[in-house]
């Protein structure tokens, strides 16, 4: 028997919204989720570039309620954990094919006050995260290749999910599991079935007439999946 499930938690990624108004698309959810989900792109990683410190420092300073969720798509993540934790960041989640010192960064950020979490990419086996699992309150599968916004979902992804599940009842461990990439309401009822507790979405969320709206509407989708 599954254990009960809370209520879906709802991630909009700045990734998505225009960079000339970030405030705006913050202002635009209208306080309807209190987590914000950072991609900090370092070029070599991932082929992209976006946001360093200072801007998880400003947003702390200006929605201080706000969990800053911050996804580290960086090589040597090591080298930033503590200037992200410095600037306020609550979760730090870092790419298991990143460093070949995973335990030892988990550690470096727990050792600094936040929140550990782990990352996978659509083509790493999910076996790769069992060694860990005991130290992250956060797991992050990606559902698209990560470093670009607008991808489409990849359904593969969702076997890991399950998988994640599982281990973490069977272990009586407590992680959140979180994914990102091609999240939508077409999408979101088959993420939360399979066990996802955390629902990142930006073209979604941003690409939206009214993004408060969006996200009440991902939410309730969500809702209705778990109870139905």
């Amino acid at each position: 028997m599954r254990a009960e499930r809370k209520e879906p938690i709802i991630a909009p990624s700045l990734l998505s919204a225009d960079p000339l108004f970030l405030g705006e698309a913050v202002g635009s959810l209208e306080n309807e989720t209190n987590w914000l989900h950072l991609d900090i792109m370092d070029g070599h990683f991932v082929p992209n570039l976006s946001y360093g410190p200072a801007l998880v420092r400003s947003l702390r300073e200006a929605c201080g309620e706000a969990f800053l969720d911050v996804h580290l798509m960086v090589e040597k993540p090591e080298l930033l954990v503590r200037r992200f934790a410095e600037a306020g960041a609550d979760y730090l989640t870092v790419h298991v094919e990143a460093t070949p010192h995973l335990h030892r960064v988990l550690g470096m950020i727990k050792d600094e006050g936040k929140k550990p979490g782990v990352t996978l990419n659509p083509g790493t086996p999910t076996e790769w995260l069992k060694p860990v699992l005991h130290m992250v309150d956060i797991v992050l599968v990606m559902s698209v290749n990560p470093g670009f916004g607008g991808q489409a979902f990849i359904p593969e992804t969702l076997e890991k999910v399950e998988s994640l599940f599982r281990w973490r009842e069977a272990r009586g461990l407590s992680y959140l599991i979180e994914i990102d990439g091609g999240l939508g309401l077409d999408t979101v009822e088959r993420a939360v079935l399979a066990g996802c507790d955390v629902i990142v979405a930006g073209s979604a969320i941003f690409g939206a007439k009214d993004p408060a709206d969006m996200v009440r509407a991902l939410r309730r989708r969500a809702l209705e999946a778990i109870r139905s």
